[in-house]
């Protein structure tokens, strides 16, 4: 059990999710610098450069050894990278985490991230020992809000002023999902 990876590869029915890599600079620069997809991210500038891209890969590799990581989404059969999942701001301690996810525009809609973050809620709660994970989402952003509910997430309330971002502080919604909450 000692040598089981926190944050493996994982599989599930349409998709793919596995730790991202250098090999995905370009998706994530198109990703990260794509307005529609980027509307409701205040905590981070919409990328202007590949070296954005680089750098996010390089806060995100080795994930072990970091204790956050970055999951590419891809499409079964073809490999076409679709979007990220992934956790961050893990509390060993108290046994939780925020989770994060973001999905290239053109696949809004079909449940593909529904499905990724089925397989990555799992896994967070298997192989981090999660009891609660956290996520934080823009009043505005009625997708994602909806999303999360419908995999069990209660909606706590609203972090006010969550994020400075030029020049405006935006509040965001904030949600948890417990262990022993968790039906999937």
């Amino acid at each position: 059990m000692k040598n089981q990876r926190i944050f493996p590869e994982i599989e599930t029915s349409r998709l793919k999710l596995r730790n991202v890599n250098e090999s995905d600079a370009e998706f994530i620069f198109k990703l990260f610098s794509n307005e529609k997809v980027c509307e409701f991210l205040y905590d981070e500038e919409i990328f202007t450069k590949k070296e954005d891209a680089i750098e996010f890969i390089e806060w995100n590799k080795n994930p072990e050894e970091k204790s956050h990581n970055r999951w590419v989404i891809e499409m079964k059969g073809n490999n076409e990278k679709i979007g990220t999942c992934g956790f961050d701001l893990w509390d060993r301690t108290n046994n939780i985490a925020e989770i994060g996810y973001d999905l290239w525009y053109e696949f809004w809609g079909y449940g593909y991230m529904k499905e990724a973050l089925i397989a990555a809620i799992e896994s967070g709660f298997r192989n981090m020992n999660l009891n609660r994970i956290n996520a934080y989402v823009a009043l505005e952003n009625k997708k994602s809000s909806n999303t999360l509910e419908s995999l069990g997430f209660l909606n706590e309330g609203i972090y006010r002023d969550k994020h400075l971002f030029r020049g405006k502080y935006y509040d965001h919604y904030s949600y948890s999902l417990l262990k022993n909450d968790w039906c999937y």
